[in-house]
């Protein structure tokens, strides 16, 4: 009977299972992922996410905290120099526990373990892209079925309007007044040419 038994020891004895941590602890490190039990893989995210806080804080002290659990200098400097500047604003939750098919031989349930900040199909850092709202306002700039007008002209000159409207406002203005001083003057001389002929006629 194992009375008080507060953590899985993993059917080994306790200078077994901290070297066996330690390994598959450095293996993590050096990889970014490793598979295996599930319940290997429960009791590392237990040992080995204390010494990845621990590492955001370089210096000789926490090095050598770090090195007496893991005991290999590679395994180290990777973790203070590359994983602690990648973890950096996490405040804690490094890795993630994947499940997967039981093992065939002795049908042990297996597991993937793996740092979060590695994974690019989880990162949440991606460029998000903007979304593109579609509104059925009415839009000022340009203009509806309803407001165009019969005459080609003024057809014209709400076409040139439109199109110059985006570069300069100053332009556009200018535009649509030569337009229409031009038209009108059309519409003056009509007239001019229109009223000795009507003369003539109430004449006779």
């Amino acid at each position: 009977m194992r009375h008080g038994k507060r953590f899985n020891h993993l059917g080994r004895k306790s200078a077994h299972r901290k070297a066996m941590l330690a390994n598959m602890a450095c293996s993590l490190i050096k990889h970014k992922k490793i598979k295996t039990t599930l319940a290997k893989a429960k009791a590392l995210r237990v040992y080995v996410e204390p010494l990845i806080t621990k590492s955001k804080n370089d210096t000789t002290h926490s090095r050598r905290v770090v090195f007496s659990y893991l005991k290999q200098k590679d395994a180290i400097t990777e973790l203070f120099n590359d994983i602690s500047s990648k973890v950096a604003d996490r405040p804690g939750g490094y890795t993630r526990i994947f499940k997967l098919n039981n093992r065939l031989g002795d049908n042990a349930q297996m597991a993937l373990i793996e740092l979060v900040d590695y994974n690019e199909e989880y990162t949440t850092d991606k460029p998000k892209r903007k979304k593109s709202r579609r509104t059925r306002r009415k839009n000022t700039n340009q203009t509806s079925d309803i407001d165009q007008v019969k005459d080609s002209n003024d057809k014209e000159v709400k076409e040139t309007v439109v199109e110059t409207k985006d570069s300069n406002d100053k332009e556009v203005k200018e535009e649509v007044v030569e337009t229409k001083d031009s038209k009108d003057k059309e519409v003056k001389k009509d007239l001019k040419e229109e009223n000795p002929k009507n003369k003539e006629e109430k004449e006779k």
